[in-house]
Protein backbone atom coordinates (compact mmCIF):
# COMPACT_ATOMS: atom_id res chain seq x y z
CA UNK A 1 0.00 0.00 0.00
CA UNK A 2 3.10 2.74 0.62
CA UNK A 3 4.46 1.86 -2.52
CA UNK A 4 0.90 2.21 -4.56
CA UNK A 5 0.65 5.53 -2.53
CA UNK A 6 4.64 6.57 -3.61
CA UNK A 7 3.86 5.76 -6.96
CA UNK A 8 0.24 7.90 -6.95
CA UNK A 9 1.91 10.93 -5.47
CA UNK A 10 4.09 10.63 -8.00
CA UNK A 11 1.42 10.90 -11.62
CA UNK A 12 0.44 14.57 -12.63
CA UNK A 13 -3.51 15.69 -11.67
CA UNK A 14 -5.14 14.51 -14.17
CA UNK A 15 -3.55 10.51 -14.40
CA UNK A 16 -4.67 10.65 -10.78
CA UNK A 17 -7.97 11.71 -11.86
CA UNK A 18 -8.35 8.88 -14.07
CA UNK A 19 -7.28 6.05 -11.15
CA UNK A 20 -10.11 7.74 -9.08
CA UNK A 21 -12.77 6.99 -11.41
CA UNK A 22 -11.53 3.49 -12.43
CA UNK A 23 -11.44 2.67 -8.35
CA UNK A 24 -15.28 4.59 -8.06
CA UNK A 25 -17.02 2.15 -11.13
CA UNK A 26 -14.94 -0.61 -9.57
CA UNK A 27 -16.63 0.13 -6.37
CA UNK A 28 -19.74 0.75 -8.04
CA UNK A 29 -19.08 -2.94 -9.61
CA UNK A 30 -18.66 -4.92 -6.61
CA UNK A 31 -21.95 -3.57 -4.63
CA UNK A 32 -23.88 -4.80 -7.83
CA UNK A 33 -25.90 -1.20 -8.58
CA UNK A 34 -28.70 -1.10 -11.15
CA UNK A 35 -29.13 1.01 -14.05
CA UNK A 36 -30.42 3.74 -11.72
CA UNK A 37 -27.96 3.52 -9.20
CA UNK A 38 -25.09 3.44 -11.38
CA UNK A 39 -27.04 7.17 -13.49
CA UNK A 40 -27.08 8.78 -9.79
CA UNK A 41 -23.74 7.78 -8.93
CA UNK A 42 -22.30 9.04 -12.25
CA UNK A 43 -24.26 12.39 -11.97
CA UNK A 44 -22.92 12.44 -8.68
CA UNK A 45 -19.67 12.00 -9.39
CA UNK A 46 -19.50 14.39 -13.00
CA UNK A 47 -21.49 17.12 -11.18
CA UNK A 48 -23.46 17.61 -13.74
CA UNK A 49 -26.51 15.78 -15.55
CA UNK A 50 -25.67 11.74 -16.46
CA UNK A 51 -27.91 9.79 -18.79
CA UNK A 52 -28.34 6.00 -19.99
CA UNK A 53 -30.58 4.68 -22.97
CA UNK A 54 -30.86 1.46 -23.75
CA UNK A 55 -31.48 0.80 -27.29
CA UNK A 56 -33.65 -2.25 -27.13
CA UNK A 57 -35.97 -1.25 -24.28
CA UNK A 58 -36.15 2.44 -24.63
CA UNK A 59 -35.28 2.72 -21.50
CA UNK A 60 -33.51 6.28 -19.96
CA UNK A 61 -32.37 7.23 -17.19
CA UNK A 62 -31.26 10.56 -16.56
CA UNK A 63 -30.74 12.40 -13.49
CA UNK A 64 -29.11 15.23 -11.50
CA UNK A 65 -25.96 15.56 -9.40
CA UNK A 66 -28.48 15.50 -6.15
CA UNK A 67 -29.59 12.09 -7.31
CA UNK A 68 -33.66 13.28 -8.22
CA UNK A 69 -34.53 13.41 -11.89
CA UNK A 70 -32.72 15.76 -14.00
CA UNK A 71 -35.33 18.98 -15.40
CA UNK A 72 -36.81 19.06 -18.39
CA UNK A 73 -35.88 20.07 -21.16
CA UNK A 74 -32.72 18.50 -21.57
CA UNK A 75 -29.70 20.52 -21.77
CA UNK A 76 -27.58 20.08 -24.02
CA UNK A 77 -25.12 16.59 -24.45
CA UNK A 78 -22.03 17.72 -23.89
CA UNK A 79 -20.37 14.20 -24.59
CA UNK A 80 -21.29 11.07 -25.09
CA UNK A 81 -20.46 7.76 -25.66
CA UNK A 82 -21.30 4.12 -26.73
CA UNK A 83 -22.64 1.32 -24.79
CA UNK A 84 -20.94 -1.99 -26.65
CA UNK A 85 -21.68 -5.61 -25.70
CA UNK A 86 -19.91 -8.44 -27.59
CA UNK A 87 -19.39 -5.97 -30.35
CA UNK A 88 -23.14 -5.07 -30.56
CA UNK A 89 -24.06 -1.32 -29.61
CA UNK A 90 -26.61 -1.30 -26.97
CA UNK A 91 -27.14 2.11 -25.39
CA UNK A 92 -25.80 5.07 -25.05
CA UNK A 93 -24.32 6.99 -21.89
CA UNK A 94 -23.82 11.08 -21.59
CA UNK A 95 -23.57 13.67 -19.64
CA UNK A 96 -25.10 17.27 -19.98
CA UNK A 97 -22.48 20.15 -19.11
CA UNK A 98 -23.86 23.65 -19.53
CA UNK A 99 -20.35 24.10 -21.09
CA UNK A 100 -17.36 22.72 -22.67
CA UNK A 101 -16.44 19.02 -21.80
CA UNK A 102 -14.13 18.36 -18.71
CA UNK A 103 -10.26 16.82 -18.69
CA UNK A 104 -11.97 13.85 -17.53
CA UNK A 105 -15.36 13.40 -19.12
CA UNK A 106 -13.65 10.90 -21.30
CA UNK A 107 -12.34 8.66 -19.04
CA UNK A 108 -15.74 8.86 -16.98
CA UNK A 109 -17.68 8.04 -20.15
CA UNK A 110 -15.32 5.19 -21.43
CA UNK A 111 -15.85 3.84 -17.38
CA UNK A 112 -19.85 4.72 -17.48
CA UNK A 113 -20.62 2.50 -20.60
CA UNK A 114 -18.45 -0.57 -19.51
CA UNK A 115 -20.23 -0.33 -16.49
CA UNK A 116 -23.83 -0.03 -17.85
CA UNK A 117 -22.70 -2.73 -20.35
CA UNK A 118 -21.90 -4.98 -17.43
CA UNK A 119 -24.85 -4.16 -15.28
CA UNK A 120 -27.27 -4.43 -18.48
CA UNK A 121 -25.86 -7.86 -19.23
CA UNK A 122 -26.07 -9.00 -15.45
CA UNK A 123 -29.77 -7.70 -14.42
CA UNK A 124 -31.11 -8.02 -18.25
CA UNK A 125 -32.23 -7.21 -20.61
CA UNK A 126 -28.99 -6.59 -22.81
CA UNK A 127 -30.05 -5.62 -25.81
CA UNK A 128 -28.95 -7.96 -28.63
CA UNK A 129 -31.55 -9.34 -30.81
CA UNK A 130 -30.17 -12.73 -30.92
CA UNK A 131 -30.85 -15.15 -27.35
CA UNK A 132 -30.13 -18.24 -25.71
CA UNK A 133 -32.54 -20.85 -27.62
CA UNK A 134 -33.27 -22.76 -24.19
CA UNK A 135 -34.77 -19.65 -22.77
CA UNK A 136 -36.77 -18.96 -25.49
CA UNK A 137 -38.21 -22.56 -25.84
CA UNK A 138 -38.54 -22.42 -22.32
CA UNK A 139 -40.59 -18.94 -22.82
CA UNK A 140 -43.29 -20.44 -25.40
CA UNK A 141 -43.15 -24.09 -23.82
CA UNK A 142 -46.67 -25.70 -23.59
CA UNK A 143 -45.13 -27.79 -20.95
CA UNK A 144 -43.63 -24.67 -18.71
CA UNK A 145 -45.54 -23.61 -15.77
CA UNK A 146 -46.53 -19.98 -15.46
CA UNK A 147 -43.78 -19.05 -13.22
CA UNK A 148 -41.08 -20.66 -15.06
CA UNK A 149 -42.04 -18.64 -18.35
CA UNK A 150 -42.62 -15.37 -16.51
CA UNK A 151 -38.95 -15.95 -15.17
CA UNK A 152 -37.58 -16.93 -18.85
CA UNK A 153 -39.38 -13.85 -20.25
CA UNK A 154 -38.09 -11.48 -17.60
CA UNK A 155 -34.95 -13.28 -18.28
CA UNK A 156 -35.06 -12.27 -22.00
CA UNK A 157 -35.92 -8.28 -21.05
CA UNK A 158 -39.51 -8.51 -21.38
CA UNK A 159 -42.02 -6.71 -18.86
CA UNK A 160 -45.09 -8.83 -17.48
CA UNK A 161 -46.83 -5.54 -19.80
CA UNK A 162 -48.05 -5.68 -22.27
CA UNK A 163 -47.94 -9.15 -23.35
CA UNK A 164 -45.68 -10.57 -25.77
CA UNK A 165 -46.17 -11.56 -29.94
CA UNK A 166 -44.58 -14.48 -31.22
CA UNK A 167 -43.95 -14.72 -34.67
CA UNK A 168 -42.93 -17.69 -36.38
CA UNK A 169 -40.45 -17.35 -39.09
CA UNK A 170 -38.81 -19.46 -42.63
CA UNK A 171 -36.33 -17.47 -43.91
CA UNK A 172 -32.76 -17.67 -45.31
CA UNK A 173 -32.22 -13.95 -43.62
CA UNK A 174 -30.76 -13.75 -40.73
CA UNK A 175 -33.24 -13.86 -37.76
CA UNK A 176 -31.77 -10.57 -35.74
CA UNK A 177 -31.93 -8.64 -39.12
CA UNK A 178 -35.66 -10.09 -39.37
CA UNK A 179 -36.34 -9.00 -35.67
CA UNK A 180 -34.76 -5.71 -35.65
CA UNK A 181 -36.95 -5.01 -39.06
CA UNK A 182 -40.70 -5.68 -37.25
CA UNK A 183 -39.92 -4.20 -33.95
CA UNK A 184 -37.74 -1.34 -34.24
CA UNK A 185 -37.54 0.07 -30.73
CA UNK A 186 -39.39 -2.25 -28.59
CA UNK A 187 -37.98 -5.21 -26.91
CA UNK A 188 -37.55 -8.06 -29.48
CA UNK A 189 -35.57 -11.42 -28.99
CA UNK A 190 -34.96 -14.67 -31.83
CA UNK A 191 -33.90 -17.78 -31.58
CA UNK A 192 -34.05 -21.18 -34.26
CA UNK A 193 -36.37 -24.11 -32.40
CA UNK A 194 -36.10 -27.11 -34.40
CA UNK A 195 -35.42 -25.17 -37.95
CA UNK A 196 -38.03 -22.56 -36.93
CA UNK A 197 -37.47 -19.28 -36.26
CA UNK A 198 -38.93 -17.94 -32.93
CA UNK A 199 -39.13 -14.00 -32.77
CA UNK A 200 -40.52 -12.41 -29.36
CA UNK A 201 -41.68 -8.79 -29.49
CA UNK A 202 -43.84 -6.56 -27.70
CA UNK A 203 -45.57 -5.52 -31.13
CA UNK A 204 -45.47 -6.64 -34.73
CA UNK A 205 -45.12 -4.39 -37.92
CA UNK A 206 -46.23 -6.82 -40.20
CA UNK A 207 -45.53 -4.15 -43.43
CA UNK A 208 -41.80 -4.39 -42.50
CA UNK A 209 -41.08 -7.94 -43.06
CA UNK A 210 -38.47 -8.18 -45.61
CA UNK A 211 -39.11 -10.23 -49.30
CA UNK A 212 -38.28 -13.83 -48.89
CA UNK A 213 -39.39 -14.18 -45.52
CA UNK A 214 -42.45 -16.25 -44.60
CA UNK A 215 -44.14 -15.54 -41.42
CA UNK A 216 -47.01 -16.55 -39.05
CA UNK A 217 -48.33 -14.52 -36.51
CA UNK A 218 -49.58 -15.39 -33.52
CA UNK A 219 -52.54 -13.53 -31.72
CA UNK A 220 -52.31 -10.91 -28.84
CA UNK A 221 -52.97 -11.21 -25.65
CA UNK A 222 -53.10 -15.11 -25.94
CA UNK A 223 -49.74 -15.90 -23.11
CA UNK A 224 -46.81 -16.75 -25.34
CA UNK A 225 -47.16 -20.60 -24.93
CA UNK A 226 -50.46 -20.21 -26.43
CA UNK A 227 -48.99 -17.72 -29.12
CA UNK A 228 -46.44 -19.41 -30.43
CA UNK A 229 -49.14 -22.47 -30.95
CA UNK A 230 -50.89 -19.91 -33.70
CA UNK A 231 -47.99 -18.30 -35.08
CA UNK A 232 -46.52 -22.12 -36.42
CA UNK A 233 -50.02 -22.81 -37.12
CA UNK A 234 -50.42 -19.26 -39.20
CA UNK A 235 -47.05 -20.15 -40.54
CA UNK A 236 -48.19 -23.19 -42.14
CA UNK A 237 -50.70 -21.57 -44.39
CA UNK A 238 -48.06 -18.91 -45.93
CA UNK A 239 -47.28 -19.09 -49.40
CA UNK A 240 -45.51 -16.73 -52.33
CA UNK A 241 -48.87 -14.60 -52.72
CA UNK A 242 -49.39 -14.35 -48.85
CA UNK A 243 -45.90 -14.50 -46.98
CA UNK A 244 -47.09 -13.42 -44.03
CA UNK A 245 -49.95 -14.65 -42.31
CA UNK A 246 -51.79 -13.44 -39.10
CA UNK A 247 -53.68 -16.20 -37.12
CA UNK A 248 -56.33 -14.13 -35.85
CA UNK A 249 -57.48 -13.34 -39.34
CA UNK A 250 -57.49 -17.30 -39.90
CA UNK A 251 -60.55 -17.44 -38.47
CA UNK A 252 -62.32 -20.89 -39.34
CA UNK A 253 -59.69 -22.02 -41.76
CA UNK A 254 -57.43 -22.36 -38.66
CA UNK A 255 -59.68 -25.26 -38.03
CA UNK A 256 -58.39 -27.17 -41.04
CA UNK A 257 -54.47 -27.28 -39.72
CA UNK A 258 -56.34 -29.45 -37.30
CA UNK A 259 -57.21 -32.29 -39.92
CA UNK A 260 -54.59 -35.24 -39.75
CA UNK A 261 -52.66 -35.95 -42.51
CA UNK A 262 -53.75 -39.54 -43.70
CA UNK A 263 -57.37 -38.50 -43.88
CA UNK A 264 -56.57 -35.18 -46.31
CA UNK A 265 -54.41 -37.42 -48.24
CA UNK A 266 -57.16 -39.87 -48.36
CA UNK A 267 -59.73 -37.25 -49.83
CA UNK A 268 -60.13 -37.75 -53.39
CA UNK A 269 -60.65 -33.60 -54.35
CA UNK A 270 -56.92 -33.55 -52.70
CA UNK A 271 -55.75 -36.49 -54.25
CA UNK A 272 -56.74 -35.08 -58.22
CA UNK A 273 -55.19 -31.46 -57.01
CA UNK A 274 -51.69 -33.34 -55.97
CA UNK A 275 -51.66 -34.83 -59.59
CA UNK A 276 -51.55 -31.17 -60.92
CA UNK A 277 -48.65 -30.79 -58.81
CA UNK A 278 -46.68 -31.35 -61.86
CA UNK A 279 -48.30 -28.65 -63.67
CA UNK A 280 -47.36 -25.15 -62.18
CA UNK A 281 -49.53 -22.95 -64.66
CA UNK A 282 -52.40 -24.77 -63.47
CA UNK A 283 -52.16 -24.67 -60.35
CA UNK A 284 -51.22 -21.08 -60.16
CA UNK A 285 -54.27 -20.48 -62.44
CA UNK A 286 -56.51 -22.34 -59.66
CA UNK A 287 -55.01 -20.26 -57.11
CA UNK A 288 -55.31 -16.89 -59.01
CA UNK A 289 -59.57 -18.38 -59.34
CA UNK A 290 -59.86 -19.52 -55.80
CA UNK A 291 -58.48 -15.86 -54.42
CA UNK A 292 -60.59 -13.81 -56.75
CA UNK A 293 -64.00 -16.29 -57.14
CA UNK A 294 -64.18 -14.89 -60.70
CA UNK A 295 -62.67 -15.19 -64.38
CA UNK A 296 -61.35 -11.86 -64.67
CA UNK A 297 -60.28 -11.05 -61.49
CA UNK A 298 -57.84 -14.69 -61.87
CA UNK A 299 -56.83 -12.67 -65.66
CA UNK A 300 -56.18 -9.79 -64.07
CA UNK A 301 -53.92 -11.47 -61.67
CA UNK A 302 -52.47 -13.65 -63.83
CA UNK A 303 -51.78 -10.94 -66.62
CA UNK A 304 -53.57 -13.40 -69.06
CA UNK A 305 -56.74 -12.95 -71.42
CA UNK A 306 -59.51 -14.40 -69.90
CA UNK A 307 -60.14 -16.59 -72.56
CA UNK A 308 -56.93 -18.21 -71.76
CA UNK A 309 -57.70 -18.50 -68.41
CA UNK A 310 -61.14 -19.71 -69.17
CA UNK A 311 -59.54 -22.69 -71.22
CA UNK A 312 -57.41 -23.68 -67.87
CA UNK A 313 -60.12 -23.87 -65.84
CA UNK A 314 -61.52 -26.20 -67.74
CA UNK A 315 -59.30 -28.36 -67.89
CA UNK A 316 -58.55 -28.20 -64.45
CA UNK A 317 -61.87 -29.00 -63.50
CA UNK A 318 -62.11 -31.91 -65.89
CA UNK A 319 -58.87 -33.03 -63.96
CA UNK A 320 -60.97 -32.95 -60.41
CA UNK A 321 -64.13 -33.89 -61.36
CA UNK A 322 -66.15 -30.85 -61.06
CA UNK A 323 -66.65 -27.90 -62.66
CA UNK A 324 -65.29 -24.99 -60.84
CA UNK A 325 -67.83 -22.30 -62.36
CA UNK A 326 -70.45 -23.46 -60.11
CA UNK A 327 -70.52 -22.50 -56.20
CA UNK A 328 -69.77 -25.42 -54.78
CA UNK A 329 -67.45 -26.30 -57.02
CA UNK A 330 -65.60 -23.24 -56.53
CA UNK A 331 -65.73 -23.90 -52.61
CA UNK A 332 -64.37 -27.41 -52.96
CA UNK A 333 -61.29 -26.30 -54.90
CA UNK A 334 -60.76 -23.74 -52.18
CA UNK A 335 -60.79 -26.01 -49.51
CA UNK A 336 -58.79 -28.60 -51.22
CA UNK A 337 -56.17 -26.61 -52.34
CA UNK A 338 -55.97 -25.08 -48.79
CA UNK A 339 -55.74 -28.47 -47.33
CA UNK A 340 -53.13 -29.74 -49.76
CA UNK A 341 -50.83 -26.63 -48.21
CA UNK A 342 -50.63 -27.89 -45.13
CA UNK A 343 -49.63 -31.40 -45.93
CA UNK A 344 -45.88 -31.63 -44.88
CA UNK A 345 -44.95 -32.82 -48.57
CA UNK A 346 -46.30 -30.39 -50.52
CA UNK A 347 -43.62 -28.06 -51.98
CA UNK A 348 -43.80 -26.46 -54.94
CA UNK A 349 -47.70 -25.12 -54.04
CA UNK A 350 -48.25 -21.73 -55.44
Amino acid sequence: MEALATRLSQLDAQAEGVIRIVMFYDTLMRRRVDLPALARASAGLAACVAGIRLHGTGQVFRVSPDGGPAPAPPASVSSDGPVLLDEEEIGTVWLERPGPPQPLDEALLDRFALATAAVAERYGPARTTMADPALVELAVSSECDDAARARALRLLGFAPNPPVRVVAVRSRLPLDRIGSLICPDLPVKAASLAGVGVILATAVAADRFPAGVRAGVGAAGEGAARCWQQARTALRFTGPREPVVHYGELGALALLAEVPPAVVRDNPDVTALARLADCPGELATLDAYCRTGSLRGAADLLHLHHSSVARRLDRIGAALGFALTEPAGLTRARIALTVWRLLDDGPGQP
